[in-house]
């Protein structure tokens, strides 16, 4: 039985299957839907757990031992079997079509594992699993999903985030989940619960590091130059890993590249914003940016972050933070001209 992650909760409400099977590289949603699946079979009853991490040396005839066995403390048993990896080996293979044929009544199996390729859709043990168990694949939240994501934190939380917040989330917190999470719940701390629009976000993340580098970015793109400078200080000061302002430098720079493309093209600039997901308040500085270089100078600017980034890693000499102020310079409009080594 397929399942789907924002669908899992439903599903839960009802009499748990015998198996279940959660897979993916996602690990904030693998661990969400998998604590959810625990939290449920305890509610039910199964309130003696064993956890057995799999690595090529497990012994799989422990699973059908902890099948066959009586438990001594409690009704119903939760098997709790976790893979690093996709790959059970041919014993594990086995082991699982032998459980799946009959099911113990009193327990439930639940399957944690990497992701799964598509051939093994259609291998025998995973048709054996499919049969009497919930399969839930978790995939990553694509960055035009986000937003969606985000309200939906937010809401179980007890927020009610207006559009534009939850624009502006979306573009500062795109990646890792677990950190969003992380920053979701700040949020609340900060905001209280009810309506909350985007001057509440922009306030409440003033002091955030995270925050101050995307406030670099778009006075870099409104010729802010002064602004740009004091920015890079203070990060510098607050110890912010030169990594993370390349990182959300060279994210801008590609996407105005692209943008400007698409202008080059023909698309009218409303479109291209539209198309692009800015949100309102970004619309000045991206489009001043727009008319400041066409998608050539943008495309140079990507090959001077990557010369920052070899400074970065030390592959090449120089001082990170300088560079980091001649290529958010550059961004505003502004060519410092490099001293010639003699």
């Amino acid at each position: 039985m397929k399942l789907y992650f924002d669908q899992l909760e439903k599903h839960l409400q009802s009499a748990l299957l015998p198996v279940y099977l959660v897979s993916g590289d996602e690990p904030f949603q693998k661990d969400q839907s998998a604590m959810a699946i625990r939290q449920r079979a305890v509610e039910q009853g199964f309130t003696e757990r064993e956890v057995h991490y799999v690595d090529k040396n497990f012994d799989w005839d422990q699973l059908m031992a902890s099948a066959g066995a009586l438990s001594l403390f409690a009704d119903k048993k939760l098997i709790d079997l976790r893979l690093s990896s996709g790959n059970f080996g041919d014993a594990g293979r086995k082991v699982l079509v032998a459980y799946c044929e009959r099911p113990p009544d009193d327990m439930v199996l639940l399957i944690t594992m990497g992701k799964m390729e598509k051939a093994q859709l259609n291998t025998k043990w995973f048709k054996a699993v499919d049969q009497v168990a919930g399969v839930l694949q978790i995939w990553p939240v694509e960055a035009e999903q986000m937003p969606a994501w985000i309200k939906k934190r937010m809401q179980y939380r007890g927020m009610q985030p207006t559009a534009d917040a939850t624009a502006l989330l979306a573009e500062q917190l795109e990646g890792n989940l677990l950190a969003a999470d992380q920053e979701l719940e700040k949020l609340r701390l900060l905001c209280g619960e009810g309506e909350v629009d985007v001057d509440q976000v922009a306030s409440a993340v003033t002091d955030s590091a995270r925050f101050d580098v995307f406030a670099l970015v778009d006075a870099a793109l409104l010729g802010d130059s002064r602004r740009v400078v004091r920015i890079l200080q203070g990060l510098s000061a607050e110890g912010v890993e030169p990594t993370l302002v390349l990182w959300a430098l060279s994210r801008e720079i590609r996407a105005m590249a692209n943008m400007a493309w698409s202008l080059a093209q023909g698309t009218g600039l409303n479109q291209v914003l539209s198309q692009n997901r800015v949100w309102d308040k970004r619309k000045a500085p991206v489009t001043a940016g727009l008319k400041r270089y066409s998608s050539r100078r943008w495309q140079g600017l990507l090959y001077q972050a990557a010369e920052v980034e070899r400074v970065i890693k030390g592959r090449a000499t120089g001082a990170i933070w300088d560079e980091l102020v001649q290529l958010s310079l550059k961004m505003a409009g502004i060519n410092l001209i490099r001293k010639k080594s003699a």
